[in-house]
């Protein structure tokens, strides 16, 4: 008040005055102070002022939610402006309390701090204590949702009506024992509750080991407090006030007296002063922090901003007739002497926020608050917390440990809860294969494309499994498949070359041609295999495959047939001389394909194969395959080529003791048994196999079948062109079909 009438600026033609009750924590004086205050001097007649000169601005009281309502709810009819510290009301309750106006931080950001801290310091096992009163109840019916849903654990809650007056052994010792029971216990209340506590702990309840020092028993506590900032010159004001001028002040001569142990006027006895007469000369600055504190409290920098308020509004409002000032207090807005910018919010006056101080007990006997953090409630989600856990000085030297028999499960390791415990109190053990636990209390699976550590405390991504051409067996498969292609290239032009000497013309040129063309194209069709599946190569490797093998063996069966038909006809009066010529070739070449072609063509159409990710055959692989999109029709491909290669086999056998001119069939016979043995053993390895390893099982197997039939067929024909040419004529033919 003495700053804003010394300022120019603000309400230049007009000058405050205040006046100060206390109604010494009794509540009915309460109603008497504020009836008072609505009525004249001399006549206690609620709302007849007439004999008032100077008009009452405001009301700044009281100073705790329960005195609050108690005069808001006698202010209420007369509208009359109060600023004081807020208490919980409903929507519909708001509208009756129209002139209140909440000074203090909403309760309700404390407690989300409150839990925060315990967060920050893994602190699950609390005791709980609050007034038997409204506002304990208050507190603690809002606290237990908000601790249960952090799975913090109440290792007790207690009620106490904290009267000096009423404190008896039983519960100075329950009161004792609540207190060694847990290493962090949440202490409720205003400074009435505090001091209740400081004396009961000062009493000798459990014999000479339970005697409590009151003031070491807090040292190291936390203490939430309204936020407050430096004030400049508030200091120097309480260091220089004078109990010898007061100004009206009759406080501070009986606070003198009883911080400095004195009397302005001695009391004689017997002719003699008793007690120490007081100078009012005393040196403020000796007294402890606890007693004379001259920094401002959070409760008086709430009052100094009130003020400020209020000022303001009437600063804003004056010249247009003093009546009512509400309207421009709602939409108040300035900065203070310390920087803060002031309004009423939705969380009270000025930032909403509170500070965090840390109770210490100096060497000196001083016991001082240090901020070691603060609550912001306009900062973002998960940032309103801030604390200096390195500034903290506790009582043990070391953090609490307020834990419920374990220490915090490790990453990578879950909770148990024992039957019929609380929450809280769980065992540690390992998270099962394919999860990780990362500071939750629960294992938690990895995405489909990523896979735990060996620690199970993060997810990594999945290697791609494929069989690329990088791997050893990839290029491996590669290089076979090169090498047969060239040797069946060699192996075509040798044939074109010597395509006039009898042992070519002999096994049907055309065909001969035909099988080889159709080999090589086997051979390179592994390609597709091999290397990242795409669309394309998914879409076709399997019916290439299909269809030019279908015609491979096709060729077999049509110089098999051919073989058969041509010793035949050598008999006289055989009708299987009408068969022989190009049209039985061409519709075993085209009708066998033709089939095969048909069941591709249905798989394409109702089915077709597609690049598939399989996340969970392999640990730690991810792999891209192709999917065939009916596992039914890849069997029917499958068995098509099975059932060509029985009947090319069961003909070749038959004709295996023809003369030896044709004895090509006795090599068929041979290829064929190649061929039906590797996609028997390929059938059951396909199945019991993932991953690469099943893709290169398909490339051997196509490799090897395509090798068995130009081994068998091609080899003998090409050891005698090359190596043994004198049995390539007409003559040694002869002879041997004459035998």
């Amino acid at each position: 008040v003495k700053e804003i009438n010394k300022d120019l600026d603000l309400l230049p033609n007009i000058t405050l005055g205040f006046h100060i009750n206390d109604n010494h924590q009794i509540e009915w004086k309460i109603s008497i102070i504020c009836l008072s205050l609505l009525s004249r001097k001399d006549r206690m007649a609620p709302g007849y002022k007439c004999g008032r000169q100077n008009p009452l601005l405001s009301v700044i009281g009281g100073d705790n939610p329960k005195s609050s309502r108690q005069m808001a709810s006698t202010f209420k009819d007369s509208y009359f402006l109060q600023l004081g510290v807020g208490f919980e009301v409903t929507q519909g309750d708001r509208r009756l309390y129209p002139s209140f106006f909440q000074i203090n931080p909403k309760e309700f950001a404390q407690y989300e701090g409150l839990v925060q801290l315990l967060l920050h310091f893994q602190w699950n096992w609390v005791g709980l204590m609050a007034p038997e009163d409204d506002d304990g109840e208050h507190f603690i019916s809002s606290m237990l949702p908000m601790l249960k849903e952090k799975e913090i654990c109440l290792a007790f809650t207690d009620k106490y009506k904290f009267d000096i007056d009423d404190l008896t052994d039983l519960k100075m010792l329950h009161l004792f024992k609540a207190f060694s029971s847990v290493e962090v216990i949440i202490l409720f209340g205003d400074s009435h509750s505090f001091a209740t506590v400081l004396v009961a702990l000062r009493f000798n309840v459990i014999g000479s080991q339970g005697i409590l020092k009151d003031i070491q028993r807090f040292h190291g506590a936390l203490h939430f407090r309204d936020h407050m900032a430096d004030v400049p010159e508030f200091s120097h004001f309480l260091l220089s006030l004078d109990p010898l001028n007061p100004q009206g002040d009759t406080f501070l001569p009986l606070w003198w007296e009883w911080v400095f142990s004195c009397r302005f006027h001695p009391i004689l006895r017997n002719g003699n002063v008793q007690g120490k007469q007081c100078t009012g000369k005393e040196n403020l600055q000796n007294v402890p922090t606890a007693l004379f504190e001259t920094s401002m409290t959070g409760e008086s920098y709430n009052i100094h901003n009130a003020i400020y308020a209020v000022a303001h509004a009437l600063h804003v409002e004056e010249g247009k007739g003093k009546q009512n000032i509400l309207p421009y207090l709602r939409k108040v807005q300035f900065n203070n002497s310390a920087g803060d910018e002031i309004s009423f919010s939705k969380n009270g006056l000025g930032s909403g926020g509170c500070d965090i101080l840390n109770w210490v007990l100096l060497p000196n006997g001083s016991f001082v608050p240090m901020k070691v953090g603060q609550i912001n409630p306009g900062a973002s989600p998960g940032q309103d917390l801030t604390i200096n856990s390195d500034a903290i000085i506790w009582a043990t030297k070391k953090v609490p440990f307020a834990r419920c028999g374990m220490k915090r499960c490790q990453a990578g390791e879950r909770r148990r809860v024992p039957e019929g415990q609380q929450v809280c109190c769980y065992h540690c053990g390992s998270c099962p294969e394919g999860t990780i636990s990362n500071q939750t209390a629960s294992c938690d699976p990895c995405p489909e494309d990523q896979y735990p550590n060996k620690d199970k405390d993060h997810c990594m991504a999945k290697k791609l499994h494929y069989l690329a051409y990088q791997d050893p067996l990839g290029y491996t498969l590669a290089s076979l498949t090169l090498s047969l292609s060239m040797i069946t290239l060699a192996v075509l032009a040798i044939f074109r070359k010597h395509h006039d000497t009898p042992i070519v013309k002999a096994n049907n040129r055309d065909l001969t041609y035909l099988l080889l063309i159709s080999l090589l194209l086997c051979f390179l069709c592994s390609f597709l295999f091999i290397g990242r599946p795409g669309k394309l190569t998914c879409l076709f490797r399997q019916i290439a495959f299909a269809i030019l093998f279908a015609l491979a063996v096709s060729s077999v069966l049509a110089k098999t047939a051919m073989v058969v038909l041509a010793f035949m006809a050598t008999k006289p009066g055989n009708s299987a001389r009408k068969l022989l010529g190009k049209p039985l070739t061409n519709s075993i070449l085209t009708g066998c394909p033709l089939v095969q072609g048909m069941i591709c063509t249905i798989w394409l159409a109702k089915f077709p194969p597609f690049p598939n990710m399989d996340f969970h055959s392999l640990v730690g692989e991810a792999i891209l395959q192709c999917n065939e999109g009916s596992a039914l029709m890849f069997y029917a491909v499958v068995a098509y080529l099975g059932f060509l290669a029985l009947v090319s086999f069961t003909v070749a056998f038959l004709a295996r003791k023809l003369p030896d001119s044709f004895n090509e069939a006795k090599f068929i016979t041979f290829s064929m048994l190649v061929f039906c043995s590797v996609w028997i053993s390929f059938l059951p390895t396909y199945l019991s196999t993932k991953g690469k390893s099943m893709v290169a099982m398909e490339i051997f197997s196509i490799l090897a079948s395509g090798a068995g039939l130009l081994a068998c067929i091609f080899f003998p024909k090409c050891y005698i062109i090359l190596l043994r040419p004198g049995l390539n004529c007409k003559e040694n033919i002869m002879r041997h079909k004459n035998l």
